[in-house]
């Protein structure tokens, strides 16, 4: 005898099931090694290793592990970026210079052969207006600044901020736009920041939906279209770095080794 509750299971269990595989198939597990490593992209433009400044590294050991597993992954060139919020970290360039020294340090201790720079994740906030008006920013490359808002509504003064950056000879790189979820489903906004002369930078755990499903379509969409300029790892810890390295045996790393990232002009 049949029940109502044992064929609402059978068909769930199909249903997810089949969901899986689909899964399956568009990400592509390979059976072999991969479709390659990350030294396509040569650089790094987005990352969290300098130790114990922000919600990245907690300690040199652990910054000097995973800077070791960027370079096993194929990055010759870090530019690392810590979080400068004065709510939560209220980072100064003169620390986090100080910072990197440290860690170059235990690098070179540690045999471990990577060209490592730093600049910053700016959160867009008062203080970054104050920071701007000193003109005491960390680039990632000539005015190149990389910059984050919330994530959770545009702030009221976000395009005079970006408009203010562009008229002092800045140029904002905004970090993961992908996963500013009201700009979900309105491309024209992304063309209007890239219109406003906005770089844009592709988290690349995005494409193996790390930060969730929706945000994976609209970064698919954003590559498709041609609107990004960069792709960062954004790796805090080693569950990022483990997550970068299983994307390279998944279908969808190949579109990213085809597209034409800004990276390589990183690399000196």
């Amino acid at each position: 005898m049949s029940s109502g509750f044992c064929t609402f299971d059978i068909d769930m269990f199909g249903s997810w099931f089949g969901r899986k595989n689909r899964d399956k198939e568009e990400l592509g597990e390979s059976d072999g090694a991969g479709f390659g490593d990350w030294s396509f992209l040569g650089a790094d433009m987005h990352s969290h290793f300098v130790p114990g400044i922000d919600d990245g590294s907690p300690n040199i050991e652990t910054s000097v592990e995973l800077v070791k597993g960027m370079v096993e992954m194929g990055y010759s060139t870090i530019v690392t970026t810590p979080h400068i919020m004065v709510d939560f970290y209220p980072n100064t360039t003169e620390k986090i210079l100080d910072g990197l020294q440290v860690l170059r340090s235990a690098l070179e201790k540690a045999q471990i052969k990577v060209e490592i720079r730093a600049a910053a994740e700016y959160f867009i906030d008062e203080y970054f207006t104050e920071q701007l008006e000193k003109r005491d920013l960390l680039t990632v490359i000539d005015k190149q600044v990389l910059v984050e808002f919330s994530m959770y509504s545009e702030p009221p003064m976000l395009k005079e901020v970006l408009f203010k950056m562009m008229t002092m000879g800045y140029r904002p790189i905004m970090a993961h736009p992908e996963r500013y979820n009201y700009y979900h489903g309105n491309v024209d906004t992304f063309r209007e920041f890239k219109d406003r002369g906005c770089l844009l930078q592709l988290n690349a755990l995005s494409v193996a939906g790390y930060y969730g499903e929706n945000v994976r379509r609209v970064a698919e969409d954003l590559l498709q279209r041609g609107l990004y300029d960069y792709c960062g790892s954004d790796v805090h810890h080693d569950r990022h770095l483990a997550g970068m390295k299983a994307l390279t045996t998944k279908k969808a790393f190949r579109p990213l080794m085809s597209y034409p990232f800004l990276n390589k002009k990183l690399c000196f």
